[in-house]
Parts: structure tokens; C-alpha cells; sequence
């Protein structure tokens, strides 16, 4: 590489938002985020490797494990009990109604960025769909007004008319067709 080449000073320039992107300081919250409890980390450690439920990193309240559970942000001992003693589940709303019970409103709610059941999307009430974080009335409206999906491509389509392709992707995890 030259001495004169673009790409140094680039590279440099970049140096602080990959730290960021890759777990770096949080300068927005000018809040240092608190340290996982031993307990937590030590439960994801011995986790088997089937507790990750699928490819897309959510967990399955009916088929994870009670440490799997634990890992969870927000989870306590009662909700882990409350959720392995009520399976199986039916749907989102079930699920949502002991951990909310249990947790919380607002904790349950965070814990489904890592904790979901698959929604049926020809199926799914408009009371489930709102449960996807960051789901709201509008494109809720749109998840059902598509129906019935043929497919996932139908559904990236679809959705994509409203949201970018990383958004999709991230709503596609939640998902699924019969």
C-alpha cells in the first residue's frame, strides 16, 4: 500500500464507530450499561446449544430450558417458574399474560427482543402481532391486511413496502407460516 493512499485516513475516521458497533461505550445514554449478575452469565454458559431455538437467536418459551430462561434480561425465578409450569403455549398472548403477571408489563415486553413463539400470519390476532417489538397499529394493519400469505417472499414483499430490508428482516423473526 502506498504511503499516500485514501484509505488510511478513512480507516482511521472509521476506528470509533466500529467500537460502537461492536459493543463500544454507549455515548448516547451517558449511562454505562450495568454488568450481567454471574448467575446470568454463568446459566447462558452451560446453556445447550438446542436452547437457542431456531437460526433467528429467540428462544422458544416452550421448548428453552429454565436456565436458557434465566438468561433472559428481566427474567426472574417466579417468571422462569411461572412460564415452564403454564407450557405448552399456545401463542404470544398466553405467554404475555404469565410473564406479565410475573415481570411486569414493560419487562416482559423488553423480554421478547430474545424470547418469542412463532406467530402463525394467516392466523395471528391483532392483539399478538402488537406483542412484536416495535409493532404498532399501523403495520399491524399491514400484516393482516396482505392475508393470506402464500410465502415469505409474499411477506418481505409486502412489508417491505413500508419498512427497509433490515427492518423485514428483523419482523421475519417473529414469523412463520403454516
Amino acid at each position: 500500500m502506498r504511503a499516500n493512499s485514501p484509505f488510511f485516513p478513512v480507516g482511521l475516521l472509521l476506528l470509533p464507530a466500529l467500537a460502537l458497533a461492536c459493543g463500544g461505550a454507549d455515548t448516547d445514554s451517558g449511562e454505562a450499561e450495568e454488568a450481567a449478575p454471574a448467575e446470568t452469565m454463568e446459566a447462558a454458559a452451560l446453556t445447550p446449544a438446542t436452547d437457542a431455538a431456531e437460526a433467528d437467536g429467540l428462544l422458544n418459551p416452550n421448548d428453552a430450558s429454565a436456565e436458557a430462561l434465566g438468561a433472559v434480561a428481566g427474567m426472574t425465578e417466579d417468571a422462569v417458574a411461572a412460564l415452564t409450569a403454564a407450557r405448552p403455549f399456545a401463542n404470544m398472548v398466553d405467554v404475555h399474560t404469565v410473564l406479565s403477571g410475573t415481570i411486569g408489563e414493560e419487562a416482559a415486553l423488553a423480554a421478547y427482543e430474545s424470547l418469542w413463539l412463532p406467530l402463525s400470519l394467516n392466523d395471528a390476532s391483532t392483539e399478538e402481532i402488537l406483542l412484536i417489538p416495535g409493532v404498532g397499529d399501523r403495520m399491524a394493519h399491514e400484516f393482516e391486511e396482505y392475508r393470506p400469505y402464500v410465502d415469505m417472499d409474499q411477506f418481505r414483499r409486502e412489508i417491505g413496502k413500508y419498512v427497509d430490508e433490515e427492518e423485514v428482516a428483523r419482523l421475519e423473526r417473529y414469523v412463520k407460516l403454516d
